[in-house]
């Protein structure tokens, strides 16, 4: 199985073109809002473990890779209120470019015989509309597919064999069947693809760097499922 790596929310950057729209919007883009805090790190830790890896630099309050086209939170509400000729400028220029490449390196696996698993590297807030997140890992999937279910249980034991502490739970906080970039992939590729979203605590970051403990546990354990 082809491991392919991707991280939506890697970035928080704004192009140049497009700083004036987020003017008075400095401190939202530094926080959980305009990326995945401690996401890229992890994600750059597990690349060596994959044939393929790719991860978004440009904030999600440009435009929302992780969403469908026609979500209401595709753009957000810095960009939602731009006419629609502007919107598809930013489609063209950034969303679809990144979601297209990495969809056709997808099918060349599939077109070749393999078989893919994609995990979607994420990180999600401690605290969320007065709400604490009470888990250490999230594991995304669609439970109506065996092959991601039997994934995640193999990996949720890996994670608890290197750290028997650890909080890990299924589709949470969020549903592996919401709208996200996997969702799609599904889709697309109905058989041959397995895609997954690991979220992980931003309790263990800091400075935009995950624990480095934890990101040995989650490394050693990824690689024992694979195996």
């Amino acid at each position: 199985m082809n491991l392919i790596l991707t991280c939506e929310h890697a970035g928080n950057e704004i192009p140049a073109h497009y700083e004036h729209l987020f003017a008075n919007a400095h401190d939202v883009i530094q926080t959980h809002r305009g990326y995945d805090p401690g996401a890229l790190d992890l994600f750059r830790e597990l690349s060596g473990l994959a044939v393929f890896s790719q991860e978004y630099m440009i904030s999600r309050l440009l435009v929302e890779p992780n969403r469908s086209l026609g979500h209401p939170q595709l753009f957000s509400e810095y960009t939602n209120q731009l006419p629609e000729a502007e919107k598809e400028e930013l489609l063209e220029e950034f969303y679809l470019p990144y979601r297209h490449y990495i969809e056709s390196r997808i099918g060349n696996y599939i077109s070749a015989g393999g078989e893919v698993l994609h995990i979607s590297v994420h990180s999600f807030t401690p605290e969320l509309n007065g709400e604490v997140r009470n888990a250490d890992v999230g594991l995304l999937f669609d439970p109506a597919r065996d092959e991601e279910a039997h994934f995640c249980k193999r990996f949720q034991k890996s994670l608890f064999r290197q750290d028997k502490e650890l909080e890990v739970k299924f589709n949470y906080p969020y549903l592996g069947i919401d709208d996200g970039f996997t969702t799609y992939l599904r889709q697309k590729f109905p058989n041959q693809y397995v895609g997954i979203e690991l979220e992980v605590n931003q309790k263990f970051v800091k400075d935009n760097k995950m624990e480095k403990r934890l990101k040995n546990v989650i490394f050693e354990a990824l690689l024992e499922t694979l195996k």
